[in-house]
């Protein structure tokens, strides 16, 4: 469940919405989303459902393999089919499972490498070198036989990364909607924004810190077993007291990126015109754009790109006030 936060990535494959598709872009964007989430939240009570029948019906002494996705394949489609079909069916299952979750890691893992690298380094090297990166890293993994610890590495992982999940949540549903100090745009670009943002940091880190510390046994063996409960209700209250105590006046740096051109097009969507960044000399969407405090040779207003900031040990002396 900690991984349909990667699905996101998914969604920026889509076509723009138009007032032509709207229909079929809002059911796609819907199934995509939150009725993934349901979709796969009935998957794990079925998940429930199938361990406790193959435990009980087939075999009392499977212990906790009946946990295991191809014992529960087998299991049911055993009882409904040749054997040898069974087998390929639960094969044929874990395969496509197997290959979807590991695309999805290799290209959603090499976003957030690229991200930390290009931020730390102030270099650019590609994707591509990450992605390869990447699937090196599960490779080693999958040679080390590393996956036979999967449940108790998943169980430290959640910690972390539901501490995260909901500081996003409780930052749009609370900080954004409800007291209006979150910007109601989405903004990455490395101009307009501080170098850090108390409301996420202050969040993730203490949520994470308590939710591990209960993980751990620290606060006995009662509460151990709500380590991740303690991750979401502290970061779901952490998020709207750190934004409320700083009033959000660390989400944007300044208001305005100086360029004149709108933002988005007719139907809403993201504006496709390009400009010429005139650091990096290549050029990008609108929406990554930001006017230069630099001007040309004619005294006009030069453009500057969200990845040139990014590179700069200075980004903010190269923006426009």
């Amino acid at each position: 469940m900690p991984q349909l936060a990667e699905q996101l990535d998914y969604i920026r494959f889509m076509p723009p919405r138009t007032r032509a598709n709207r229909k079929v872009w809002w059911a796609s964007m819907l199934l995509v989303r939150p009725g993934l989430g349901d979709l796969l939240g009935t998957k794990q009570l079925l998940g429930v459902l199938l361990a406790v029948y193959v435990l009980v019906k087939i075999d009392p002494t499977l212990g906790s393999r009946a946990a295991e996705p191809v014992v529960q394949f087998l299991g049911v489609y055993e009882q409904l089919m040749p054997d040898w079909l069974a087998v390929i069916l639960a094969l044929l299952l874990i395969v496509i499972a197997q290959v979807k979750i590991n695309v999805t890691n290799g290209y959603s893992g090499s976003l957030a490498w690229l991200n930390a690298y290009t931020r730390v380094t102030r270099r650019y090297p590609g994707r591509t070198v990450f992605v390869l990166f990447n699937l090196s890293i599960a490779l080693g993994l999958m040679l080390m036989d590393v996956f036979g610890l999967m449940a108790w590495v998943l169980s430290l992982y959640a910690n972390f990364v539901m501490a995260w999940l909901v500081t996003i949540s409780a930052d749009i549903a609370i900080n954004k909607y409800m007291l209006r100090l979150s910007p109601m745009r989405p903004e990455f670009r490395r101009g307009m924004l501080h170098n850090w943002n108390p409301v996420g940091l202050v969040s993730v880190t203490a949520a994470s810190v308590l939710s591990l510390a209960a993980f751990f046994g620290l606060f006995g063996a009662v509460v151990q077993p709500f380590a991740v409960l303690i991750s979401i209700g502290t970061a779901a209250l952490l998020t709207p007291l750190t934004a409320a105590a700083t009033r959000g006046r660390y989400y944007l740096r300044r208001r305005s990126d100086g360029v004149d051109l709108p933002m988005y097009d007719e139907d809403g969507n993201p504006s496709a015109e390009r400009l010429r960044c005139h650091v990096t000399g290549y050029t990008f969407e609108r929406p990554d754009m930001l006017a230069s405090a630099v001007r040309g040779p004619l005294g006009e207003t030069q453009y500057v790109s969200s990845l040139a900031l990014t590179l700069m040990l200075t980004p903010n002396t190269m923006c426009c006030p």
